[in-house]
């Protein structure tokens, strides 16, 4: 799984406990994505604002996280792969 787009994968804090623009806004969503560049948490894109693509589009940052608990898989945008956990 060794990729350019991996290597921008960090440790991150979570920017907010749910979707931080629907909260922001008082919007809901449906699941949380984590950011694996910068810690931004987004809604899903079964959520109504799809704010973590927003946050793909707007910054590029290529590789979310499943932020629902008890889920470990990591999607990449850029070429729209699924990874159950990011080890290989």
């Amino acid at each position: 799984m060794a990729c350019e787009h991996l290597r921008q994968i960090r440790e991150v804090t979570p920017s907010a406990e749910g979707c931080e623009d629907c909260l922001r806004a008082g919007d809901t969503w449906v699941h949380l994505r984590l950011c694996l560049s910068c810690g931004h948490v987004g809604c899903c894109d079964s959520s109504k604002n799809r704010h973590a693509t927003r946050h793909f589009r707007a910054g590029g940052h290529p590789v979310i996280k499943s932020f629902q608990p008890g889920e470990d898989w990591l999607w990449r945008y850029v070429d729209e792969l699924y990874f159950e956990t990011l080890q290989e």
